[in-house]
């Protein structure tokens, strides 16, 4: 037919394709956009289209179904089967490996390690091997192209290591979910023993035994046999050696009693072990593998197997003792019955203060001994007043004894560090500012250093100990660690001044207000503390309910404070003039004079204050510490004051004070 007349006929299911070109060309003419050209000759109604269109538009009329996932692995070792016989020094058989393989193509699936392959077969057919290369260089691999389940049979041999007697047989671990191994031994008279698997049939065959075991492919098998040995253990006499060690904890109640008894089996058979006690000892319980029961007989301890024993045994006995809390005593001894020799040894400690003479101690068939030589439960003791010894394997029957002599010593509360007392001397300025002295008597036993926490945005000016400069350490969080002095010991403590000055800011006084000291945080305990407080002359203070109480000035009770206070300075001019304010030197007071009001002062006593006001923001020494830290800065002490004290401050605790203000008119203010 010419090809102006050929015609497309299209079966009944393209109809929606054939539709849906028509419909596609509709479109395309009514929007004007391009179509195929056309053929005059063709007749009315055919289109013509490239063939990569006519695909595309089917595949948009007939869309296909979602690809199947891929398989998550490519081939799986759903079985190991071994037919294996033992030869000389090597287990010869055949391994047969059932895999399922899964993805399409080439899929490498890996031997198990350790076999030495002299053939393979896939499915009766030759197949070659090649090296796993994720694995180790000596593993081997089978390559497989088609899906489905195949069949590798493969002629192995297996190495048999021997050792005392026993040889053993190890099959290594694979990705198989079943493993069946059938093992013949061409030997009669053998005990086989089984790791990692479980025997389901086992017979006799000519010669030997052949046995039949399943295990998990993940976990190894080994097999391990020897050869039968006729013993007549239960018919011989019995003969055996023992190692008894005991431990006792002298307490002043009571004393506990424990020991390690192992029995070896040289001849015969063992089913019960006894053991001699003393009267003065109670057996609360004998705890061990193989035994039965236990019972107290005819002064004695008898322990029952479970099993008659033809080897070793071993379990722990523990009970008490009545002994008397001190002096001289006889340690109560434990002993083996029925046994050839006996070794071992005792530890005798003392639970609580107390010690045992060394002049004292006498022991017979003992010697003395270091505890770690001993072994549990003596070697695990770590005591200073711990006694070991030994005992004599010479003679079983030969005399033993201990005897020593205790000492006991009365528990006594011993005290590491406190501060005896604490003074406090704060300079109080109008624009907030203060400086802060801080004397502490403290008594230290142990301790290396002290930590004072400063209030927030405190500078320390400097720090002193016991009159000497020294430069303080910093902890982690800021705070300050100033060394201590210690004592020696056996004696008492005695006590030394820990000085500490620092400037602290805030914020400027008003007409009247509130005003809180805080004070610094030591991590020791402050039996007392007193705190002297002196403000500006042109106000009032008076000082809040608290933890502190106003009272009269009185000198420190603790001598280390009192020593470094020298008599008051009082300016001249203002004691005669009678006025109320009190001018003092750098150290504080012994005895300052009794406080007069503001309204007795008189005017050559306000103009003298001011006088030593401008000197002393004048000089240097009121302003900053000069030279190089650490120096030592004494206080200012200037203006009227109030003294409060209180009791017993806590460790790491920051005591405050509260006072309220309010400035006086008559005195000099606006």
């Amino acid at each position: 037919m010419p090809a102006s007349r050929r015609s497309w006929r299209f079966p009944k299911r393209h109809s929606l394709l054939v539709l849906f070109i028509c419909a596609s060309c509709v479109l395309s003419l009514l929007s004007g956009g391009p179509v195929f050209a056309q053929d005059n000759a063709h007749s009315p109604g055919w289109v013509v289209i490239s063939v990569p269109d006519y695909r595309s538009l089917r595949v948009k009329a007939f869309p296909t179904e979602r690809e199947p996932e891929p398989p998550p692995v490519d081939a799986t070792l759903s079985r190991v089967d071994y037919d294996l016989r033992v030869d000389s020094d090597v287990a010869a058989g055949r391994a047969t490996l059932t895999v399922d393989v899964l993805k399409n193509g080439w899929v490498r699936v890996p031997i198990p390690p350790g076999l030495f392959v002299r053939e393979a077969l896939l499915d009766g057919k030759p197949l070659s091997l090649s090296p796993f290369p994720v694995a180790q260089p000596t593993q081997l691999a089978a390559l497989l192209s088609h899906p489905g389940r195949a069949v590798i049979t493969l002629e192995v041999a297996l190495p048999i290591s021997a050792s005392a007697g026993e040889e053993r047989l190890s099959l290594p671990s694979t990705a198989s979910g079943v493993t069946r191994v059938v093992l013949e031994i061409p030997r009669t008279g053998v005990n086989l023993s089984l790791y990692g698997g479980l025997v389901s049939e086992s017979h006799d065959v000519a010669n030997g035994g052949k046995w039949t075991v399943f295990g998990k492919g993940a976990e190894p098998i080994v097999f391990a046999w020897r050869r039968k040995v006729e013993e007549h253990q239960s018919t011989l006499p019995l003969r055996m050696h023992g190692a008894l060690t005991q431990f006792l904890g002298l307490g002043e109640d009571s004393t506990s009693v424990s020991a390690n008894v192992t029995l070896d089996v040289t001849q015969g058979a063992a089913k019960e072990a006894r053991i001699q006690v003393p009267q003065n000892i109670t057996i609360n319980q004998v705890q061990g593998a193989t035994v039965a029961d236990w019972e107290m007989k005819s002064g004695g301890l008898l322990v029952t197997f479970i099993e008659p024993v033809e080897q070793s045994a071993s379990f722990v006995i523990t009970g008490e003792a009545t002994l008397p809390r001190d002096g001289a005593m006889d340690i109560p001894l434990l002993r083996l019955a029925g046994v050839e020799r006996e070794t071992g040894g005792i530890g005798v400690d003392i639970l609580g203060a107390g010690e045992i003479k060394d002049e004292s101690v006498k022991a017979q068939g003992l010697q003395p001994a270091d505890a770690s030589d001993l072994g549990e439960p003596v070697s695990s003791r770590q005591s200073p007043a711990l006694k070991a010894f030994r005992t004599h394997a010479v003679d079983v029957q030969a005399p033993r004894s201990l005897h020593l002599d205790v000492s006991r010593y009365s528990q006594q509360a011993v005290l590491l560090a406190n501060v005896e007392e604490a003074r406090y001397r704060v300079l109080l300025t109008k624009d907030g500012k203060s400086l802060v002295e801080a004397r502490y008597a403290v008594r230290n036993n142990s301790r290396s250093f002290v930590k004072i926490t400063l209030p927030t945005g405190a500078t320390l000016w400097s720090a002193s100990l016991s009159g000497r400069p020294i430069r303080p350490g910093s902890a982690p969080d800021g705070s300050l660690l100033v060394p201590l002095s210690k004592s020696r010991t056996g004696e008492d403590a005695p006590e030394f001044c820990v000085e500490v000055v620092y400037f602290a800011p805030g914020a400027s006084w008003t007409d009247k207000g509130r005003l809180k000291i805080a004070l610094p945080a030591l991590d020791l305990p402050i039996s007392r503390t007193g705190l002297q407080a002196f403000y500006p002359p042109q106000f009032r203070f008076s000082a809040e309910t608290g933890p502190f109480r106003v009272e009269t000035y009185a000198n420190p009770i603790s001598p280390v404070l009192v020593a470094e206070v020298p008599e008051p300075a009082v300016d001249s001019n203002i004691a005669a003039s009678g006025g109320g304010v009190t001018f003092m030197n750098a150290a504080a007071p012994v005895a300052p004079p009794a406080k007069v009001s503001v309204d007795e002062r008189s005017e050559s006593g306000k103009q003298s204050a001011q006088t030593l006001v401008d000197k002393f923001h004048a000089s240097e020494r009121g302003s900053r510490a000069s030279g190089i830290l650490p120096v030592r800065v004494d206080l200012p002490a200037f203006g009227p004051y109030l003294y409060l004290v209180s009791e017993l401050t806590g460790e790491n605790q920051a005591a405050s004070a509260e006072f309220t203000y309010q400035q006086d008119k008559k005195a000099g203010g606006k």
